[in-house]
């Protein structure tokens, strides 16, 4: 059992942690459905099987607007496991918690300890966010890094007509299965570090390579001097963020 209190926005505007079904919802999700960020709600989530917890921002002007963008974050595997405050570590979670506003519906899942992204778990947890809050389906993006950075390659690859824009950071995956698969229909924007030596550079190269190869939208930076960090000069650039909301499957 999970029980969620969301506070006034007057008062404190911060991630909230929630429960989700990495397998099958069998759920009371908000047994008071929130309709603004300033209404104060409990709710208590039941499930047949392990939870899979995550954090949710709310942007400032939620309440004044009929739908947002929403930015799904996937972390890396130093935050896995069942404390969910290691996902603000690093991320959008790190900046929210300190203080930055961002334009977005932020949704930071957990994944649990010593397991991978599930591209259709978090799909699940997708279509519950799209079901319960304000999100334009237009404008859905997800970024990740390193073990993030590849699961964000993995839903690219499992949906790839679902997301707007997309940002792996420091990942890779099958660039075999991306180069003879059906075309990934989204604009990607890759970071890496070229002195990586725990994710090497030429992981992030191949599946660039490949989706272009099957003439998709995808570009790489390569920050020369970094090592596996190549995230958090990423995340506090404004250009990605601006970058994102340029783009949008209704274009």
């Amino acid at each position: 059992m999970f029980i969620d209190h969301l506070e006034s926005a007057a008062t404190r505007r911060s991630l909230r942690p929630l429960g989700l079904s990495a397998f099958f919802f069998s759920l009371m999700i908000f047994q008071e459905t929130v309709v603004a960020q300033t209404q104060v709600a409990s709710s208590e989530t039941t499930t047949h099987t392990s939870n899979h917890r995550f954090l949710l921002y709310l942007p400032k002007d939620y309440d004044q607007k009929d739908s947002h963008p929403l930015l799904l974050f996937l972390h890396g595997a130093g935050e896995r496991g069942g404390n969910i405050e290691k996902v603000k570590i690093h991320g959008p979670p790190k900046l929210i918690e300190n203080g930055r506003d961002l334009p977005f519906v932020v949704v930071s899942p957990q994944c649990e300890a010593d397991q991978w992204w599930d591209p259709s778990a978090l799909n699940d947890l997708l279509d519950v966010i799209v079901s319960k809050y304000k999100i334009d389906k237009q404008r859905i993006y997800v970024t990740g890094l390193s073990m993030g950075g590849f699961g964000t390659w993995a839903l690219l690859q499992q949906t790839p007509t679902r997301f707007a824009a997309a940002i792996p950071i420091c990942g890779g995956g099958n660039s075999v299965r991306a180069r003879h698969a059906k075309r990934i229909g989204t604009p990607i924007w890759a970071f890496h570090g070229a002195k990586d030596a725990v994710v090497p550079l030429e992981e992030s190269q191949k599946m660039v390579d490949a989706v272009k190869a099957t003439k998709g939208d995808a570009q790489l930076t390569v920050y020369p001097d970094a090592e596996h960090d190549s995230w958090t000069k990423t995340y506090q650039d404004d250009a990605i963020y601006e970058w994102l909301l340029k783009h949008s499957k209704a274009q």
